[in-house]
């Protein structure tokens, strides 16, 4: 199973990513959740998956995070405990 990229990201991707978390407000809490979280290296599956946090929802495929979703959105694939 691969771990998430935290480098070398596609600038599209990294400029996405920078757009959801400022269109969706997500809180600056929530962000370093996800980077005590990354800095665990997880292993993700190779399709779509996802992972709650109590105020945001990431989800990635593969070894990438694609969008931040609110809490109030339904991510699709597998849930990551």
């Amino acid at each position: 199973m691969p771990q998430i990229r935290r480098a070398n990201l596609p600038p599209a991707l990294l400029q996405h990513l920078l757009d959801r978390i400022r269109l969706r407000s997500i809180p600056a809490d929530q962000l370093g959740l996800l980077a005590a979280w990354l800095d665990t290296r997880p292993s993700v599956p190779q399709g779509r998956w996802f992972k709650r946090f109590s105020g945001m929802t990431v989800c990635g495929e593969g070894d990438l995070v694609k969008t931040f979703l609110t809490v109030d959105q339904s991510p699709i694939g597998e849930e990551l405990a």
